[in-house]
C-alpha cells in the first residue's frame, strides 16, 4: 500500500491533519494501536482558541461545535478569598475561546473522516517508521496478525508522548527540556450544573482548584494534589467536600453534587523536544511537547502544529516548494515555547509550591493583587489565554 503522508496517531492532531489533507485533495493514511472506542473515552480539555475554531472550520467539521459549544468573554480568577474577572473580549479587542470538549472534537473528526471513506487503520500492532532519513520512508505494522507495509512521501508522528515516532528518531538528534511539577490535578467529570457562567481559577491556601465545565449540564472540576497521592484515598464524597473549601461563598452555594463519570490524577509537566523534523518525519501535538493543563494550550498547540504541517505539505504538493517544510520546526517552536512560557508562568501563579510556603503565597497573592488591578498585566493575561495570532493561509 501506498500514500502520500502517512499519519500515525487518531487523536485529534492526527485526525484533523488527515481532514485538512483530505480538503487540499493530498492523500493519507492514519494508522492508530488503539480501539475507536479507546481513543473517544480519553477524557480531556475543552477549552479551543480561535486558531483552533477556525481549522475545524477550514476542515469542514465545525457545525457542532459552533452549535453546541460555549463562547467565553472571560473567566475569573479567585484568591484571598474573593473571585476577579478577566474580560478576554475586552482587554483583546473582541477575541474569545469556546468551551466544546476535546472528546467532541475527536468525535467529529473520526465521522467526517468515516463520511468521506478515508483509510484509518485501527488496532494496529507492532507500528514502526523506517528510512525517513531517505528518499523512501514507510511505516510498517500488524494487523489481524498480518504484517503490512506502508510506503509514503511523508511521516507525521501525531502519537502522542509515549509513541513510536519521537523514540525513533536517532540518539544525539534530538534534545528534550523537561520540568515535572511536584503535584498533580484530581479531576471529577459529572452530570452537574455548573458552578458559574464561566471558568473559574482559584489559588488558595488548601491548593490550586479550577471550576470547568463541558456543557451547562456537565462540569469538568480539578483539585491540586500531591505527586504522592492515590486515586483510591479519595471518594467523591470528600473531592466535593475538598472542593467547597476551595472556592468563594458564591460558588460554593452553587456547587451541585453527584456521581463521577470519570475520576482521575493526572501529573503536571513541561516537555519540549527540538527540532519537530527529521528528514521525512514531523512530530506534531504530545509527540513534540506537553504542557500542564492550565490555560488550556495542550489541544491548541497541537491544532497549530497541525496547521504548518498542512500547509506545509499544501504547499510542496500544489507548488512544489519546501518552504514550508524546511521552516516548520522552526515556526512550531516559536509558538511553542511561548505557549511553554505562559503554561509555566500560569501554573507557577495558581498553585501551592511545598518549597515556597508562607511567603510563596503571599507573593503569588500580591502578584494576582497586581494582575487584576493593572489593565496592561490583565491584558497580556488575555492576550496569551485566547491563543496568539497565526497565519495559516491556505
Amino acid at each position: 500500500m501506498r500514500t502520500q503522508v502517512a499519519i500515525i496517531g487518531a487523536g485529534p492532531a492526527g485526525l484533523l491533519l488527515g481532514q485538512l489533507l483530505h480538503k487540499s485533495g493530498i492523500d493519507a493514511v492514519i494508522i492508530e494501536q488503539r480501539s475507536p472506542d479507546y481513543v473517544l473515552s480519553r477524557i480531556r480539555a475543552g477549552v479551543l482558541e480561535q486558531v483552533c475554531m477556525d481549522l475545524l472550520d477550514k476542515a469542514g467539521v465545525s457545525a457542532r461545535a459552533h452549535a453546541e459549544g460555549l463562547p467565553h468573554d472571560g473567566f475569573d480568577l479567585l484568591f484571598k478569598g474573593e473571585r476577579h474577572r478577566i474580560d478576554l473580549q475586552a482587554l483583546t479587542g473582541g477575541s474569545r475561546v469556546t468551551v466544546y470538549g476535546q472528546t467532541e472534537v475527536t468525535r467529529d473528526l473520526m465521522d467526517a473522516r468515516a463520511a468521506a471513506g478515508l483509510v484509518t487503520v485501527y488496532d494496529a500492532q507492532n507500528v514502526a517508521v523506517h528510512d525517513f532519513d531517505g528518499a523512501h520512508p514507510r511505516v510498517t505494522y500488524e494487523k489481524d496478525g498480518q504484517m503490512h507495509e506502508l510506503a509514503c512521501d511523508f511521516i507525521a508522528g501525531c502519537d502522542g508522548f509515549h509513541g513510536v515516532c519521537r523514540a525513533s528518531v536517532p540518539e544525539g538528534a534530538l534534545h528534550t527540556y523537561e520540568r515535572v511539577y511536584p503535584f498533580g490535578w484530581l479531576g471529577v467529570l459529572a452530570d452537574v450544573k455548573p458552578v458559574a457562567h464561566e471558568l473559574i481559577y482559584a489559588n488558595t491556601e488548601r491548593g490550586f482548584a479550577l471550576c470547568s465545565m463541558r456543557s451547562n449540564t456537565r462540569s469538568r472540576y480539578y483539585l491540586q494534589v500531591p505527586t504522592t497521592d492515590k486515586l483510591e484515598n479519595w471518594t467523591i464524597d470528600q473531592f466535593w467536600t475538598e472542593l467547597g473549601h476551595r472556592l468563594d461563598p458564591e460558588a460554593r452555594a452553587n456547587l451541585e453534587t453527584g456521581p463521577a463519570l470519570e475520576m482521575s490524577i493526572a501529573p503536571l509537566r513541561s516537555f519540549v523536544a527540538e527540532p519537530m523534523r527529521f528528514g521525512s518525519l514531523f512530530l506534531a501535538g504530545d509527540a513534540a511537547h506537553i504542557v500542564p493543563p492550565t490555560g488550556a494550550k495542550g489541544l491548541n498547540l497541537a491544532a497549530s502544529d497541525v496547521g504548518y504541517l498542512w500547509n506545509a505539505f499544501a504547499d510542496f504538493y500544489n507548488d512544489r516548494s519546501r518552504a514550508g517544510i524546511d521552516t516548520y520546526s522552526d515556526r512550531c517552536l516559536r509558538r511553542v515555547w511561548r505557549a511553554e512560557r505562559f503554561s509555566w508562568w500560569f501554573t507557577s501563579l495558581m498553585h501551592r509550591f511545598p518549597e515556597t510556603g508562607e511567603f510563596g503565597q503571599k507573593m503569588q497573592e500580591a502578584e494576582l493583587d497586581y494582575l487584576v488591578h493593572s489593565r496592561s498585566a490583565s491584558t497580556a493575561l488575555a492576550e496569551n489565554y485566547v491563543g496568539l495570532p497565526m497565519d495559516f493561509g491556505t
